[in-house]
């Protein structure tokens, strides 16, 4: 395995960002609808030792998740903040910390800045925190949409292949790295 050089200098500066998609990413996605409470939320195999192994070398971790089905009422802000909420305090328990968790409510049809692959959330991110540099980020996502927001502000991208029926895959100039788990990206900060 051929450790790419910024994952080298992730392990080496300690002064990177990582920002994380939600549904698909950290969680088992549902295809064609939405987690609208806890009970449905499922994380995904190592997703949790991944995290926890790489939370140490990152200065900042937030999670940048489009929710359009609070746009199309089958959740509200408060039920998608109680799955935040535990979602967070499962991976605190197991030593894993989310600085901050951006979302964005509104339906693709609108085109909202914060929607991704719009910047919106990551300029948030960097306006909220300090040391935020996209140069210095990794986006983690398993859909192009994740790809094209982490390149459009010339973040590394890593990309979650999991072969999803009639979605459009990101082209190889959109990542940097092609992983099928998290558990697998977690090789590469291991190495």
């Amino acid at each position: 395995m051929i450790i790419p050089e910024f994952i080298k200098q992730i392990k080496e500066e300690g002064d990177w960002t990582l920002f994380l998609d939600r549904d698909g990413t950290i969680n088992k996605r549902l295809i064609g609808q939405y987690v609208v409470s806890y009970h449905q939320f499922e994380f995904l195999p190592g997703v949790i030792e991944s995290l926890r192994l790489m939370s140490s070398l990152f200065n900042h971790s937030f999670v940048v998740t489009n929710q359009q089905g609070i746009g199309k009422e089958l959740m509200t802000h408060e039920d998608l903040e109680r799955v935040h909420h535990q979602m967070t305090q499962d991976l605190k328990d197991f030593g894993v910390y989310i600085d901050q968790i951006y979302y964005c409510p509104e339906l693709a049809v609108y085109d909202s800045p914060n929607r991704k692959p719009n910047p919106g959330m990551a300029l948030q991110a960097q306006q909220d925190f300090d040391g935020v540099f996209f140069k210095k980020s990794v986006m983690i996502g398993d859909t192009l949409s994740d790809m094209q927001f982490g390149k459009n502000l010339g973040m590394k991208t890593i990309w979650i292949d999991h072969q999803v029926k009639g979605e459009t895959s990101p082209l190889a100039e959109d990542f940097d790295i092609r992983i099928t788990s998290m558990s697998e990206l977690a090789h590469y900060f291991q190495g």
